[in-house]
C-alpha cells in the first residue's frame, strides 16, 4: 500500500478529493481561488475605497492609451520607480554635487506615483479584487483618513525597501501590491476567521464555498507568479522582475497586521 499525505494545516476547508485505485490514492484539490466578498456587515459607504479603486482603473485606461500610441514606456520611464535613478543620484549628491539633491527628490515622487501604475491586466485585476473584497471592510473599522494613510504609507515603504533591496535595478517596479498587501494583513489580522465567499473554477463550472480570511494570505503571494499574463508592452524590457516586488511585499503584510494588532 503507497501512503500518500496532504498536509493543509492552515487552509483546512479547502476541497480535496481522493480517489483510490487498488494501491494507488490519487489526491486532488482545487487551488483556483478567486474572492468575491466577505461575510462582514460594514456600518459606513467606503469613501476612499472606492475612489482608490476609481483611481487605479483610470490610470490603467490612459496606461492602454498611452501604449496604442506607442508611448507608454516613456511614460512608466518617468513615473514608474527604478532604484538605480535613485541610488545613483543619492551617491551623486553626497559625493560628488550637491546640486544632484533636486534630482533626488524629483526621482523619490516615483515611489508614491509607481503605486497608482499597472504592468499587467491579470495584475490590475488580482490588486482591484482584492481591494474591493477586503478594503471595505478595514476602511470601516479603521475609518476613512487612517485607512488611506495605511495604504499610502504601505505602498511608500515597500518601494522603499525595493529600493534598499535591488539598489543597482534599472527595470521599473509599479503596482499597488505592496499596499495591498497592508490591507490584506490588516483584514486577517482583525478577522482572521472570517468567511471569505469564493468561487473556485473548475473546467468551466465554478463552485462555491466559504474559506477563512486566513487562507488568502498564501493565495495572494502566490497568485503574484500569475501577473505576468496580460502584460502591456512596455518597452524596452518590461516592468517589474520577480525578486524584488515579490520579496518586498511582505513589508505591506507586516504593516497591516502591526498597525492592526496596535489598534487592538
Amino acid at each position: 500500500m503507497i501512503n500518500f499525505e496532504l498536509v493543509l494545516p492552515l487552509c483546512q476547508n479547502l476541497d480535496v478529493f481522493a480517489l483510490e485505485d487498488g494501491e494507488n490514492i490519487y489526491l486532488k484539490f482545487k487551488i483556483k481561488m478567486i474572492p468575491i466578498s466577505d461575510n462582514i456587515r460594514i456600518q459606513n459607504k467606503p469613501i476612499i475605497n472606492y475612489w482608490l479603486i476609481g483611481i487605479n482603473i483610470a490610470i490603467f485606461l490612459w496606461e492602454l492609451n498611452l501604449e496604442f500610441r506607442g508611448e507608454l514606456g516613456y511614460f512608466i520611464k518617468n513615473f514608474g520607480l527604478i532604484p538605480a535613478q535613485i541610488s545613483g543620484a543619492i551617491t551623486n549628491a553626497i559625493y560628488f554635487n550637491p546640486a544632484a539633491w533636486v534630482v533626488v527628490v524629483w526621482r523619490s515622487t516615483s515611489v508614491f506615483f509607481s503605486m497608482f501604475l499597472h504592468g499587467s491586466f491579470s495584475q490590475i485585476l488580482g490588486n482591484l479584487l482584492f481591494l474591493w473584497v477586503f478594503g471595505k471592510t478595514v476602511e470601516n473599522v479603521l475609518g476613512h483618513g487612517r485607512y488611506l494613510g495605511l495604504y499610502l504609507s504601505a505602498g511608500i515603504l515597500t518601494g522603499i525597501t525595493q529600493i534598499l533591496m535591488e539598489p543597482n535595478l534599472t527595470l521599473p517596479l509599479i503596482g499597488a501590491n505592496g499596499a495591498i498587501a497592508a490591507i490584506l494583513g490588516a483584514y486577517v489580522m482583525k478577522f482572521p476567521q472570517a468567511k471569505i465567499d469564493t468561487v473556485m473554477p473548475l473546467l468551466i463550472v465554478y463552485i462555491p464555498i466559504d474559506l477563512p480570511a486566513y487562507c488568502y494570505l498564501f493565495w495572494w503571494f502566490i497568485q503574484q507568479l500569475f501577473y505576468g499574463i496580460g502584460s502591456l508592452n512596455i518597452p524596452p524590457s518590461g516592468v517589474n522582475p520577480p525578486s524584488a516586488v515579490y520579496w518586498a511585499q511582505f513589508v505591506g503584510l507586516f504593516v497591516g497586521g502591526g498597525y492592526m494588532k496596535l489598534k487592538k
